[in-house]
């Protein structure tokens, strides 16, 4: 059995195109005429692989490669070897991607369009309105008055509540669920997601919890991406929004009412609680929660593991649980990890 090779298929970029999509200089005494038809890591790089080098702790790899090209910084050029053309950046790994997204394009969305049209096996409502050059793949099923703009598929078993209108050039994963919602363009929404659902909204008493009406919907403006197996409820009272730009990664649970600004990133098993607001470009570390009704301003940055239980003011670095501003969260830790040293002293000398 041949090895199967995904996301493999490139007709390649010769030198003069990388260095235009980049901007990089050719590093003095390297050689030009070089066509590259793949991307590598250092270490595995080949004479037909371009590569990145912007971290002196990988020098012994450097040193050793076979890349064709390799983007990198300018003080670290003399590190790689004279068979390797050095392409001068002033963010390395930043040039790579982007290079990598030219020679890989289809690898930017999870599905790649064979043929636009509902494909056999596939359902939708006679109401439903489909733009010309949608794609709906077998089993998925289309309610009646969704509006599916052009350019975007429908993944396979992937089901599109009544009224739901997503616009053009997205890609909704295999296995999704979306209800509730109006989405933008060049959406991403990856396999198994559940989207526009009931919020966890219940006035709890003594003989038993009553349900709260959850009347909202789900606003995800252009070019979000979902990841995989994220929840997203909709609003109860207000809509639950998500701003354009913003990244979220897989396994992140987004409650009612929720309001997410622009350019944010969620990293896996974030936890944001209901009515919680996000200002723009906040970025939350993996397994990180918000209590409901909290802020967090603009700018600002949560560590992995750590639970917002107050207001963070725009621009700040907390972490902890509770959590709190950086300085005094690590302050903390050292004063702690200080008289546990000297409790161990104490004990060892008695």
């Amino acid at each position: 059995m041949s090895e199967p090779l995904f996301l493999r298929e490139s007709g390649g970029l010769t030198l003069d195109e990388v260095v235009t999509l980049t901007g990089a200089t050719m590093a003095a005494g390297s050689a030009g005429g070089r066509r590259v038809v793949n991307v590598a890591p250092l270490d595995r790089a080949s004479p037909y692989d371009i590569t990145f080098f912007d971290n002196k702790n990988f020098a012994k790899d450097a040193a050793a490669t076979h890349a064709a090209v390799c983007l990198t910084r300018a003080d670290l050029t003399a590190l790689l070897p004279s068979r390797t053309t050095a392409l001068i950046v002033r963010e390395p790994f930043r040039a790579f991607v982007q290079v990598s997204r030219a020679l890989f394009p289809d690898s930017l969305r999870p599905i790649s369009i064979v043929s636009a049209g509902a494909t056999a096996g596939a359902h939708i409502e006679e109401t439903a309105r489909l733009e010309s050059g949608a794609t709906v793949e077998p089993g998925a099923v289309i309610g009646a008055g969704a509006e599916i703009g052009s350019g975007t598929v429908i993944g396979a078993t992937a089901v599109i509540g009544s009224g739901v209108r997503i616009g053009r050039d997205c890609s909704i994963g295999a296995s999704a669920v979306i209800s509730n919602s109006l989405i933008g363009d060049r959406v991403i929404i990856h396999p198994g997601c559940k989207i526009g659902q009931d919020g966890f909204g219940y006035v709890m008493g003594g003989t038993g919890h009553l349900k709260v009406p959850q009347i909202g919907r789900v606003i995800i403006q252009d070019d979000v991406e979902i990841g995989a197996g994220t929840t997203v409820d909709r609003g109860a009272i207000r809509d639950t929004v998500i701003g354009e730009g913003t990244k979220i990664d897989n396994l992140v649970q987004i409650g009612h009412n929720v309001s997410i600004g622009r350019h944010c990133v969620l990293v896996a098993f974030t936890g944001i609680s209901g009515s919680a607001t996000l200002e723009d470009f906040v970025a939350m570390g993996a397994r990180a929660g918000a209590i409901p009704n909290v802020t967090i301003g603009e700018g600002s940055q949560i560590a992995a593991s750590s639970n917002v239980a107050n207001d963070v003011p725009p621009g700040s670095r907390w972490g902890g649980s509770p959590a709190k501003p950086m300085r005094q969260w690590l302050r903390e830790i050292k004063m702690v990890e200080r008289a546990a040293r000297q409790k161990d002293s104490v004990a060892a000398d008695e």
